[in-house]
């Protein structure tokens, strides 16, 4: 009798093992790529996995959690600062598919006026390469500055050619920016950051980029994952997820243009 028991016990051990969710480990930021991930979570329990969502609060972190194994994948980052960040820390990311696109925009600080913008007001801007650039690129849209011509998407303050309002620019973290809005006359706050801090980057900024404009695709929002895994059906599953129906629909409902899908 007992053996019989032992064997039904291992059987039943078995089983469960068997039909066990496999886990995806996933790092985010807070928004929206959390509650983006949230979206995906049932879409991916009906396939057998397990969501696993790991909060940072920075842009570095979860790419060394990604080099070193700890995450499976992470969704924070555009491409343009992942392959930025491979070059200058020699991690392996690569982009294992594009999610949605948050327009870059421009808030009001100690000044609220783009067209009466006084000389010399100082501009709060992202001081990570990638950031900075597109941030100057936005400004130069705007008719404010002029950059030279080979500064690319990586332009800094050294890069302008005509700045004709002696425009000042004061360099941070991004994630500091929304905190120290009322210390500068403007700030360019990337949507994440934005959207966290309660900002809405379709009513609360004075501009922000095209969505139609070639930055929705260099700074298009993406899964990032450690060369090597891009045959990982996991990770296929993931992306699948991500790029779903269901997301979309949370995306364009949930956002209203300040994140915009980009599949």
């Amino acid at each position: 009798m007992k053996k019989i028991i032992l064997a039904a016990i291992a059987l039943l051990v078995l089983s469960s093992s068997a039909f066990a969710a496999e886990k995806i480990v996933l790092g985010v930021t807070p928004f929206p790529a959390k509650e983006i991930a949230d979206g995906a979570k049932e879409v991916l329990a009906k396939q057998g996995y397990e969501l696993d969502i790991k909060e940072f609060t920075d842009f570095v972190q979860p790419n060394f959690a990604l080099e070193d194994k700890s995450l499976d994948a992470n969704f924070f980052q555009h491409v343009t600062y992942m392959e930025n960040f491979n070059a200058d820390k020699g991690t392996h990311l690569v982009n294992a598919g594009a999610i949605h696109y948050e327009p870059m925009g421009i808030y009001a600080g100690k000044s609220d006026s783009l067209e009466n913008i006084a000389d010399g007001a100082v501009i709060a801007v992202p001081n990570d390469p990638t950031n900075e650039g597109r941030s100057l690129l936005l400004l130069q849209e705007l008719g404010l500055i002029t950059l030279k011509e080979d500064a690319g998407l990586e332009a800094t303050p050294n890069d302008i050619a005509d700045n004709p309002k002696n425009l000042e620019f004061q360099e941070m973290e991004a994630a500091m920016l929304p905190q120290t809005i009322d210390e500068v006359d403007f700030s360019i706050i990337n949507s994440n950051y934005a959207l966290d801090a309660g900002l809405n980057p379709m009513t609360d900024a004075l501009a922000t980029e095209d969505p139609e404009s070639d930055a929705a695709q260099a700074y298009a929002n993406i899964i990032a994952i450690k060369e090597g895994n891009e045959n990982n059906e996991a990770i296929k599953a993931l992306v699948a997820a991500l790029q779903s129906d269901e997301v979309r629909e949370f995306i364009e409902t949930t956002y209203n243009g300040s994140v915009v899908p980009m599949f």
